[in-house]
């Protein structure tokens, strides 16, 4: 995200209900379900919300794109600290505070939508990154993508109000952020759209095939000079690759998708790449959880 020139944002009806916010990079789309007035109110605090949300977080981007460490950030805007909480159980990993940033987003405008609020359920979508608030007996059927290049799903999860997640987040190498890894796509969820956010953005790093001659990288900061990722090498491109390298990359992702899912950190975890996918927690496992 960077401090784009002061503009009006937009607030707009769309159809099925649904309310579109839109400033500069910061794009949602928000369903409230509930009486009319219920969803009016919601609307309408969501907005309140928003506006000036993004200068807010622009005043702070100093701070937010500094790496953990034991040296503590100094953020003052409620967002920018939830960004750095999520990040902070992965400070061992490389991670500044932006890998939360989407997720923080969506769910800051949710909370601030539904306080008080009577709904049966809503559901803040900020670029992929997916916040939700699910009443007993509701449930949300969410599209999947296995390649961030592709336009339309290619499967679903069915989230049911008894799970734990409220959040959901996809990253990738075709995504709108830079990667460091070679995932097509991975699509976490957690407890919040934020938590969700920066795992999938470590996990779909950790897909790779380190020093491999079919993997083009350049410093991030040559492709976009405002990336938190600095000098960083980040993927642009990979060649052909055999079907056991696949495995090897996907096994790679899944085992760090393992060990944050045994800390109690994410739910569970879909990686794809080049047509194949990996699970976690594997289907074959008894588990509340199914990717289809």
């Amino acid at each position: 995200m960077t401090a784009p020139a002061r503009q009006i944002a937009t607030a707009q009806m769309l159809t099925g209900g649904r309310l579109h916010l839109q400033d500069g990079p910061i794009d949602l789309l928000i369903k409230a379900e509930g009486a009319a007035e219920e969803v009016r109110e919601a609307y309408a605090q969501a907005i309140a919300a928003f506006d000036g949300l993004l200068a807010e977080l622009a005043c702070e981007l100093p701070e937010l794109r500094r790496a953990l460490g034991k040296k503590p950030h100094r953020l003052r805007h409620p967002v920018a600290q939830a960004m750095e909480q999520a990040c902070r159980p992965h400070a061992a990993l490389w991670v500044t505070p932006m890998a939360a940033v989407a997720g923080a987003v969506a769910d800051h405008i949710l909370t601030a939508a539904t306080a008080g609020r009577r709904l049966s359920r809503a559901w803040v979508n900020n670029g992929g990154d997916i916040a939700l608030h699910l009443t007993p007996g509701t449930d949300l059927d969410i599209g999947l993508v296995t390649d961030l290049a592709d336009c339309g799903p290619t499967g679903h999860l069915t989230l049911t109000h008894d799970l734990p997640a409220r959040g959901l987040a996809t990253s990738g190498r075709q995504g709108r952020s830079l990667s460091r890894g070679l995932a097509e796509a991975v699509t976490v969820l957690a407890g919040t759209a934020a938590e969700a956010d920066v795992a999938a953005t470590l996990i779909a790093n950790a897909v790779d095939l380190e020093g491999h001659p079919g993997v083009l990288r350049r410093p991030a900061c040559e492709i976009d000079r405002d990336s938190d990722l600095q000098t960083l090498p980040v993927v642009t491109a990979v060649g052909p690759l055999s079907a056991e390298e696949i495995e090897t990359a996907l096994a790679a992702g899944a085992k760090l998708a393992a060990e944050m899912q045994a800390a109690g950190l994410i739910q569970g975890a879909l990686l794809s790449l080049r047509g194949r996918a990996r699970a976690v927690p594997d289907r074959h496992r008894e588990t509340k959880l199914s990717w289809t």
